[in-house]
């Protein structure tokens, strides 16, 4: 994290020193359908949680389309400048587990549901409004996450 913010900064300001218009897109969570054939980071960690393996308190999810999307319209757009936070929903750990036991009962996570019974906290949106002036209308988590889901199938990296 501190490498991006790093190299962030230093754009911002080779930017100011030339007179360019900077666009910086900041997308959260990176799923949808897998382009190439192995898994990266986030695919394990999406692995991960079909089978109820990585417990944190939750993700800001977007689709992949929808940030390769926003940098053709960042490009295309001469309105655009500034930084744009590409954030669908932040979904808490819980809410993911039943939505995966939802879509797939056979990952047997029935029982890892009850485990996260407990009302959800510090629920919070993240603004789309300056995201949304570059013509994004945010594929929903859930269909995204099914998605992912499919690719790995499609791929040989989950069976169910």
């Amino acid at each position: 994290m501190a490498s991006k913010t790093l190299a962030e900064e230093a754009a911002w300001r080779f930017a100011e020193d030339n007179m360019i218009n900077l666009v910086v897109l900041n997308p959260g969570f990176v799923i949808g359908p897998l382009l190439q054939p192995a898994l990266n980071s986030t695919s394990d960690i999406i692995l991960a949680l079909t089978k109820g393996e990585y417990t944190t308190p939750g993700f800001r999810f977007v689709d992949v389309r929808d940030v390769a999307y926003a940098h053709i319209q960042a490009f295309e757009i001469p309105s655009a400048t500034g930084r744009y936070c590409l954030v669908q929903r932040h979904v808490q750990f819980p809410e993911i587990l039943r939505t995966l036991n939802e879509l797939y009962p056979t990952l047997g996570l029935k029982e890892k549901c009850e485990d996260h019974e407990k009302p959800l906290e510090r629920v919070f949106q993240i603004s789309q409004e300056k995201s949304k002036s570059l013509g994004l209308s945010f594929i929903p988590w859930e269909v995204s996450l099914r998605e992912t889901i499919e690719s790995f199938k499609e791929k040989g990296f989950l069976s169910i």
